[in-house]
């Protein structure tokens, strides 16, 4: 065995999941996954893959000339323009308009979204089938729409690759097809429009997927069950309750009462549960006028855990919450549970070249460790089915969701990190398109974690147990 699959093996054990209570309770899983990648030896898959190619550098190029004459000015164009989850009807006209024009057959509308598209090169060819995804929301912000999270920069990106990737079809009459899919209102839910795009079987068929998106630092996953942003409950808590004079709230019920008792009973229920959840909520409705007693509010939650077991017990206690804040202020509570993201599977065949191109193509401020396990999209319904890899090249020198961050993607260093973005995209595609060995193994990889994904689950439910309550004597 070489030292360097060796080294890698033990950095990527290190990092493998994201809590203590998960490696431990999933030690015989994370093993099993830890041969698997020993087995793999991706150190020399990126070393042969990455080696001298004019045809796939010639790929690469394309794409960099496209992003350098067109679509860095796309990608400032939507960037100005900053329309919300699926309200962004300019971005996508502007986006499908361009793929129309390079020789794409697009289809709105799909998963009944109206701001969702297919484009299928009129070129393909058969398998394999390679998809690239795009997204284009803006961020709401409490006085304007704004771009954040670059989502502005994603149709470029994506776009410039996979018109590299037609225009070496055509050049070279391989076997394969591209596509490229437009997803809606990543930042919003509900509709969760990949889940709904993904359950309508929009993305049947793919062999690979890719996107990017923005970042401060240029990174890559270590392989496994992950998401970005921990596993997500959306819920929405709706109160009632009866109107009256201020004067005379005793006759009333207070709507608003009960929904700040909410959040005094969550607070209350912290101390019970694990440090790494995260319980987020605004109230969106508080009442109309101070001297009416409200009869509804509503409170909007994102509930967040590193792993879905857990989550259950977390959405427990603020469901009780909220049936507790109900009963104290004699109103009633409607809870909705309206949405939710789940854990990816992430695949080092796939996120180390992809890396490997990011830097090769002049990516800054480089992460050198992987970081954890995250599915490169964030519903986790697509990335736990198709094996896939997001592209993050260092794009900003500010934290993702600020304004800074938006202003970023309007100068060098966003127009930089984009263009290596699409090179390495493209890079990586061509190697997919072309090399049916480096499928096998991307599909040896992502089969065998993903086999792995209910036994994780099992054993985390067993280290997860409820303590026994008593009933008062």
């Amino acid at each position: 065995m070489k030292r360097i699959p060796i080294l890698l093996a033990m950095a990527l054990a290190a990092v493998a999941q994201e809590t203590p209570t998960e490696r431990e309770a999933a030690r015989d899983v994370l093993r099993k996954m830890n041969e698997l990648e020993r087995s793999l030896d991706v150190p020399t898959l990126v070393e042969r893959l990455s080696a001298a190619n004019p045809a796939r550098d010639q790929a690469a190029a394309r794409a960099r000339e496209l992003m350098e004459k067109e679509l860095l000015a796309l990608s400032d164009d939507i960037t100005r323009h900053p329309e919300i989850g699926f309200e962004e009807t300019r971005s996508v006209e502007k986006l499908t308009t361009y793929l129309k024009q390079h020789g794409f057959q697009v289809t709105m509308g799909v998963a009944n979204l109206k701001t969702a598209f297919v484009a299928r090169y009129k070129g393909n060819q058969g398998s394999p089938n390679l998809g690239v995804i795009l997204e284009y929301d803006a961020l709401r912000g409490t006085t304007r729409p704004f771009h954040g999270d670059q989502h502005s920069a994603q149709g470029p990106v994506g776009i410039a690759a996979a018109v590299a990737i037609a225009e070496t079809l055509d050049r070279t009459h391989a076997p394969g097809s591209i596509t490229v899919f437009g997803a809606p209102g990543e930042e919003m839910m509900p509709p969760n429009a990949k889940t709904d795009m993904f359950e309508a079987g929009v993305f049947n068929g793919m062999d690979v997927l890719v996107r990017s998106h923005a970042t401060s630092t240029t990174s890559r996953p270590a392989p496994g069950f992950g998401t970005c942003c921990l596993n997500i409950d959306g819920v929405k808590y709706v109160f009632s309750g009866a109107p009256s004079h201020q004067m005379t709230p005793w006759n009333g019920r207070n709507a608003l009462e009960a929904v700040i008792q909410l959040f005094n009973n969550i607070d209350a229920a912290r101390s019970s549960i694990r440090p790494e959840a995260r319980i987020q909520g605004v109230i969106t409705e508080g009442g109309a006028a101070p001297n009416v007693v409200p009869d509804r509010t509503a409170a909007d939650f994102y509930i967040r855990y590193p792993d879905e077991v857990y989550l259950e017990q977390v959405r427990e206690f603020t469901d009780n919450a909220a049936r507790a804040a109900a009963l104290a202020t004699g109103t009633k509570v409607k809870i909705d549970h309206y949405g939710k993201t789940r854990d990816g599977v992430s695949a080092a065949s796939l996120a180390e070249v992809a890396f490997a191109y990011l830097k090769r193509y002049g990516a800054e401020k480089i992460a050198d460790t992987p970081g954890k396990p995250q599915g490169y999209e964030e519903t986790g319904s697509v990335s736990s089915a198709f094996p896939g890899i997001g592209f993050s090249a260092h794009s900003s020198n500010a934290a993702n969701h600020t304004y800074e961050m938006e202003a970023d993607a309007l100068t060098d260093v966003g127009h930089h990190g984009f263009t290596v973005d699409a090179q390495a995209m493209a890079a990586l595609l061509y190697d997919f398109l072309t090399r049916a060995d480096y499928r096998a193994q991307v599909k040896r990889e992502f089969d065998g974690i993903h086999s792995l994904f209910d036994e994780y689950r099992a054993a985390l439910r067993k280290a997860y147990a409820k303590p026994s309550v008593p009933e008062p004597r």
